[in-house]
């Protein structure tokens, strides 16, 4: 019973900073156009595609913004009818970019997002509390990057990726009268991006665009038990006073994006996007602890646990009109698959089919530009039974997005 509970705690906290979701909230303008790519007119297409810097109509362009996020999830046990509900703090995504023209044919950019992380917070005494009563979890992307026109109408774009994490991930282990939280500010992980942009002529704009997974890793991780120091020999923490270390590679999926963006007339434009994630990474999760005999392998200070994550497509088309030569007009709609099946639902990181509904406004005051924008999702509800954690019931969301935006092309 000891290891059976200690394993349902310790592989729930950790699999939600490894499986953290992909966030869409890197450009105040593209979310209210459903969050599509193929924009190059400021430095926030930086973060979607390196290669569309090189159109950015101006030499030098800064942008930044950021975002307010609130969700809520409700549980019910379709036995019991019992429920409980997230108190979620608001989510504040945040985002900056900045680029410059060395040459004709040469730009050079940095981008800095946070395109992975999720703030969940459950009752204390919950149905679910051995899984998840409290996450915070949040990830930083730093990526220079350098793009090449390869002919007035294309352009070739690279970028590297560094990525710092923090989870920060409380839980209950009532069988041992306490909680256990699991500590980890100092993961990180690289990789790299690249892309093609293409204008082919006045109407349209293309972007292809890679970014790799980035393989997150802890190497010094705290698990800290908060019970009574008379259970420390019981768990094998005598010695460090319940206290623990673990190890761990925290992979953040890779994405391909294709986009297009069409002028319809002069004023109107539409544009779509196509997502394709490799969730199918996480098969399963390996964990590596100092002391804790809390493994399911022949060394039992190794847990591995099955993931059956599956890889997943994000429909996304937008559009925008000008309805003066200073305001514009958004709207948009996307789909987004939830990447595991209802046998593998987790309440750590609960994740629904979700269609989303956007929208904002810019406005344009010479070379500075303003926007604000909103999405409404709607999550499709989940009955579910997952038997590695003999946890079962119904699941439904709600959530909405809003946010601000500041760019500036100064020459």
């Amino acid at each position: 019973m000891k290891r059976i509970l200690m394993t349902a705690a310790l592989t729930a906290g950790v699999m939600a900073y490894a499986g953290g979701f992909r966030v869409s909230l890197q450009g105040v303008k593209q979310l209210a156009m459903a969050h599509t790519s193929a924009h190059a007119e400021d430095a926030s297409v930086a973060f979607f595609n390196p290669a569309g810097i090189s159109f950015i109509p101006s030499k030098l362009s800064v942008v930044a913004g950021g975002f307010g996020a609130s969700n809520k999830v409700t549980f019910q046990n379709t036995s019991t009818l019992q429920q409980a509900e997230t108190d979620n703090p608001l989510g504040t995504p945040i985002y900056a970019a900045v680029a410059y023209k060395v040459l004709d044919n040469l730009s050079l950019g940095f981008s800095f997002s946070t395109p992975f992380g999720s703030t969940i917070e459950w009752p204390t005494t919950w149905e679910g509390a051995e899984m998840v009563q409290k996450l915070e979890l949040k990830s930083y992307y730093f990526q220079p990057m350098v793009s090449v026109k390869l002919a007035p109408w294309a352009s070739f774009g690279a970028s590297y990726i560094y990525a710092r994490g923090k989870v920060d991930w409380t839980k209950g282990v009532t069988q041992l009268g306490g909680s256990l939280n699991l500590l980890d500010d100092e993961a990180t992980g690289h990789g790299f991006g690249f892309g093609f942009y293409f204008q082919p002529d006045s109407q349209w704009d293309v972007s292809v665009a890679y970014r790799s997974p980035v393989d997150m890793k802890a190497e010094n991780g705290t698990a800290t038990f908060n019970i009574s120091s008379a259970l420390y020999p019981n768990i094998g923490l005598a010695v460090t006073g319940g206290v623990d270390r673990f190890k761990a590679t925290l992979p953040l999926v890779d994405e391909v994006t294709l986009g297009a963006t069409y002028k319809v007339t002069p004023k109107w434009l539409i544009s779509a996007d196509f997502n394709y994630h490799g969730w199918e990474r996480y098969s399963k999760l390996t964990l590596d602890f100092d002391n804790a005999p809390v493994g399911n392998q022949a060394d039992p200070t190794i847990l591995v646990s099955p993931k059956n994550f599956k890889n997943t497509k994000t429909f996304r088309l937008g559009t925008q009109y000008m309805v003066t030569d200073m305001i514009a007009a958004r709207l948009g709609w996307y789909y987004d698959e939830s990447p595991y099946d209802d046998k593998d639902f987790i309440p750590e990181t609960p994740s629904f089919d979700s269609y989303v509904v956007t929208a904002g406004v810019g406005f344009k005051f010479n070379k500075l530009g303003v926007d604000v924008s909103g999405a409404y999702a709607m999550p499709q509800s989940r009955t579910f039974n997952n038997p590695y954690y003999n946890f079962a019931g119904q699941a439904k969301a709600k959530a909405f997005y809003f946010g601000l935006g500041l760019s500036y092309n100064a020459f």
